[in-house]
């Protein structure tokens, strides 16, 4: 068990979320758990009910799971998930992708509850840049 929050990233994009992920590693290299389901089984564009269940499960260190989605179907097929394969502590989260991520696996890293993490990651909505 890690002791913090895991992350999965479910992206239509394979290339997309191993780049975020890679950016995550730096950030918070030690610790956190970030699961990558993207694409579709065979590598191509889309999403995976099959990998987003594998991923939840690789993110799971027992201090609970924050699911964030790119857009559009990752939602939908992240929320299937959950619901016929219900697991405690694991949340969807309505947040910006990038911005999300970050605060979330920072947050993850310092030892932050569940719902600590899960509200560093929607707050990032609100993030500005200038």
């Amino acid at each position: 068990m890690s002791g913090n929050v895991g992350v999965v990233l479910v992206s239509h994009s394979p290339r997309l979320a191993a780049g975020l992920r890679e950016l995550l590693a730096e950030l918070a290299p030690e610790g956190v758990r970030v699961a990558v389901a993207a694409g579709t089984e065979d590598g191509g564009l889309g999403t995976s009910y099959d990998l987003i269940a594998r991923a939840v499960v690789e993110a799971d260190g027992g201090a609970g799971v924050v699911v964030l989605p790119d857009l559009g179907s990752s939602v939908l097929t992240a929320v299937t998930v959950l619901e016929d394969e219900p697991r405690p502590g694991v949340r969807l989260v309505d947040a910006p992708f990038v911005e999300g991520a970050v605060a979330a696996v920072v947050t993850a890293s310092t030892g932050a509850a569940l719902a600590e993490v899960v509200a560093a990651a929607e707050d990032a909505r609100a993030f500005r840049k200038l």
